[in-house]
């Protein structure tokens, strides 16, 4: 390389580092906690591993969806119920399990976890910080507990992992699915103030919106917080560790779903680099990758991406992420920014986000763009600027059909 490329290239390294670091450092990392706990969910694997049904052992937990379906399918209601008590945080996170079945299984894993937590939050040996924290997840599993609540995922180990489902998975005729991005763990997977930052706000939002853009679709969507995120806007933020682990899942997730309805994945900040790792090795019902507020998605162009589906972008005007250097250099930064002409993305309008965290509320034309795409309704969209280019080679817009 000659001397003034590596020269230009140690100064972008250089000026990476330091915003994120200054981002860092200027309230946008989160102090976690929880460490150093045993870790149940491991222990339930490990369970798993030497226990038996019928005189038979159980499969592996690490087994295809293909055959964790037929060796559910092959029990009968009493044998799967008593898997799911035994083993709840092992059968609740199984993807290739009955979808109602890891409905049951987690909550009863949330109500043994609960009962850890009430205990945690009188335990004298605890920090006030400790005993704090217990109490927050005590409440927050309770809430995870509430009527009607559908919880894929659980994991309470560390600072939690979990994915809920709004609508009817099974007989969904489309799935979308919510990536969220940092600070994103079971404390944060839903808020009353903001709730539209959170991906509890952004799922349900979502959900609604498109059931009001497709009246009487069968229309599914999950909030995907099942994967360890980077803490705050740091130096895990600048990197493609985190995202390779998470798109390892989020391929696992979408190979696992029922049936064979179309799928989008809308996938905001850290969770659209996510996306952009998992996307070449996405199984083809992944019809739409829409990323919103991306700081890049590992790549330099959209062809690079490596997937049939349609890769839309859209960023608000005031999203501070603009202000992140959109390159790779040395592994950190995450290529090219999706929303620029180069890259080749179908760029969206945002307009209403009102800033990073907004794109999911309501009213806004950044949302009503992400439930048009989840219907299948993508020639509906609304483009970037004034041109209608990101909707070109679309066809007519048609909804789902109605049940």
């Amino acid at each position: 390389m000659p001397w003034t490329n590596a020269s230009t290239a140690w100064r972008a390294l250089l000026a990476l580092a330091v915003v994120f670091v200054m981002l860092a450092t200027t309230g946008w990392t989160a102090v976690r906690g929880h460490k150093g706990e045993p870790d149940p969910h491991a222990a339930s694997l490990k369970a798993w591993l030497h226990g038996s049904i019928a005189g038979h052992p159980l499969p592996s937990a690490k087994a295809d969806p293909g055959t964790l379906a037929r060796f559910f399918g092959s029990l009968g209601s009493a044998q799967r119920e008593g898997l799911a008590e035994r083993y709840p945080l092992v059968v609740g996170n199984l993807n290739g399990a009955p979808v109602e079945l890891r409905y049951r299984a987690n909550r009863i894993a949330l109500e043994q976890a609960r009962t850890v937590e009430e205990r945690r939050s009188h335990e004298t040996g605890l920090t006030p910080a400790g005993r704090g924290e217990a109490s927050r997840r005590m409440h927050r599993y309770d809430s995870l507990l509430g009527d009607g609540r559908q919880i894929l995922a659980f994991d309470p180990a560390g600072d939690g992992r979990v994915a809920e489902v709004f609508g009817d998975l099974d007989r969904a005729q489309r799935i979308s699915v919510v990536v969220p991005g940092v600070d994103t763990n079971v404390l944060s997977f839903e808020k009353t103030q903001r709730a539209y930052s959170a991906p509890v706000g952004m799922a349900r939002s979502l959900y609604a919106a498109e059931r009001k853009a497709a009246p009487g679709a069968r229309t599914a969507v999950i909030a995907w917080a099942d994967y360890t995120s980077p803490a705050g806007v740091g130096m895990d933020a600048a990197t493609g560790r985190l995202a390779a682990e998470g798109a390892l899942r989020l391929r696992a997730l979408v190979r696992a779903l029922p049936g064979a309805a179309p799928v989008s994945l809308f996938c905001h900040s850290y969770g659209s680099v996510v996306c952009g790792v998992a996307a070449r090795e996405l199984p083809g019902r992944v019809s739409d990758v829409a990323v919103a507020g991306s700081p890049g998605m590992r790549a330099e162009h959209a062809s690079d991406l490596g997937t049939g589906a349609r890769i839309w972008a859209m960023r608000d005007p005031d999203d501070w992420i603009q202000g992140v250097p959109h390159m790779e250099v040395g592994g950190l930064g995450h290529g090219a920014d999706p929303v620029s002409d180069g890259f080749g993305a179908r760029v969206l309008s945002a307009a209403g986000a009102q800033g990073h965290a907004g794109y999911f509320a309501p009213g806004t034309t950044s949302l009503s763009n992400f439930a048009d795409i989840g219907v299948g309704a993508a020639g509906s969209v609304r483009c970037a600027g004034d041109g209608d280019g990101c909707a070109e080679d679309l066809g007519p817009a048609t909804a789902v059909p109605t049940a």
